[in-house]
């Protein structure tokens, strides 16, 4: 057939919100003991995904190890002196926390961020044995968790102290913690107000033991520098962590680490201090393309599960959001946005099928989405869709990047990694 032009409804899909998840307390019985809860009966969910073993439809996410070590040696070369300790929140960036760290444990990565106890309690029971430091704040009460595992909170309210102290005591040890400072961002860390304060609350408690000050920087990818000379936001926010830092040694803490680099900082190298957290940079993403060095380590691919020439005129998926212009070839693939395909991609995206871009047609449903093959010679059922990552095929090769998904779906690279769902799953391989 020959080409034609596609033929788009004017009207737009609508983005539907999730559910709220389920809280972590056993609602049948609060008060029943049992391995995965603590003695404040807070259960500690273990988040699972679809294992390799159990995937039935073709649809799944490959993670280039390989590529997850390279990014790390680039960052650590960024980082200099600084200890590298990469930040795994939201399973890993959607790339599966678990293989990831003890991945680049392995390659030397000296300590993991995650935002949840959660998350963290998941590296332990996978045998990650590095320093986990737990940033998100929200403890839930579970604080036996923290002491037992020897996981390192966050800690920003004098609400934090009593508990980690019951808990230290209980394990009889230390729980070692670090302090984060709002330099700006107006989320979560003690305002410069009130440092002093804090401290003398801090020094009430001898089981907690105040080992890093950490900040977040909200401008790192965007604030101008010229090599190491950094204006704007970014500069405001150091020079407060730094009068932060002499401050509280003033009052009676002095941390022996402090951290405050994301990935574009790192590859700035700016804020580096005593470690960085690079997030986004070790999934193969610069922020503000900061550097062409790092390799992209998810690739999703899924298959041709369906063929069919529709006429002139007809409409494809829900709402009939496409209209073929000509005799048209739609090819169905099983991966929709409850694989984390955003429904923004309707008549907007592509994929790739035999090394040939082709355009997401019609609406992006919760578990298919219908491309238009018109164009595509020699295709077939069962054909391999690539869509993220590169493909070389009969008819060339081509590659889909997080960063144009994004801009396609007016989003960021780092949503779409991390809405690649639980129910794709991860398989990990070697190049």
């Amino acid at each position: 057939m020959g080409r034609c032009h596609l033929g788009v409804n004017a009207s737009t899909p609508r983005i539907m919100d999730d559910l709220p998840s389920l809280p972590l307390s056993n609602p049948a019985n609060p008060n029943r003991r049992h391995s995965d809860t603590n003695a404040d009966g807070i259960r500690v969910q273990k988040p699972r995904r679809a294992a390799p073993a159990d995937a039935i439809r073709p649809t799944r996410a490959e993670v280039n190890l390989a590529a997850l070590r390279h990014n790390l040696r680039v960052a650590m070369r960024h980082a200099g002196s600084a200890q590298v300790w990469p930040v795994l929140k939201a399973d890993g960036y959607g790339h599966g926390a678990p293989a990831v760290a003890r991945t680049l444990e392995q390659a030397g990565a000296q300590g993991f961020c995650v935002a949840l106890l959660e998350e963290a309690v998941e590296l332990r029971d996978a045998g990650v044995t590095a320093k986990l430091l737990v940033m998100g704040g929200y403890y839930g009460g579970a604080y036996e968790e923290i002491a037992a595992r020897r996981l390192v909170p966050v800690i920003y309210d004098i609400s934090h102290l009593e508990g980690l102290a019951r808990a230290a005591r209980t394990a009889d040890h230390i729980v070692d913690v670090h302090v984060k400072v709002d330099t700006g961002m107006a989320r979560l860390g003690v305002r410069m107000t009130d440092l002093e304060g804090f401290a003398e609350k801090v020094a009430g408690y001898p089981q907690i033991r105040v080992r890093g000050l950490m900040t977040h920087l909200a401008c790192a990818e965007a604030d101008p520098c010229a090599g190491s000379e950094l204006t704007g936001y970014t500069a405001e926010q150091i020079a407060r962590f730094n009068e932060a830092a002499t401050r509280l040694a003033r009052a009676g803490i002095a941390p022996r680490v402090r951290h405050a680099a994301n990935s574009a900082a790192i590859l700035r190298g700016i804020a580096l201090f005593d470690a960085v957290r690079p997030g986004i940079a070790i999934f193969g993403i610069a922020p503000a393309n900061l550097s062409t060095e790092l390799r992209p380590a998810m690739r999703i691919r899924t298959e041709i599960v369906d063929l069919r020439t529709i006429a002139a005129g007809d409409s494809v998926g829900y709402g009939g959001l496409f209209r073929a212009a000509c005799p048209s070839v739609i090819a169905t693939v099983p991966m929709g946005y409850a694989d984390g395909l955003s429904r923004t991609l309707s008549n907007r995206g592509h994929m790739i099928v035999r090394g040939r871009r082709v355009p997401i047609v019609g609406a992006v449903s919760m578990d298919m989405s219908m491309l238009d093959v018109t164009n595509v010679p020699g295709i077939t059922l069962h054909d391999e869709v690539t869509v993220l990552g590169s493909q070389e095929g009969a008819l060339g090769k081509d590659t889909i990047s997080a960063e144009q998904i994004a801009e396609q779906a007016g989003a960021i690279p780092w949503e779409i990694l991390t809405s690649i769902s639980r129910r794709v799953p991860r398989f990990y391989r070697e190049p």
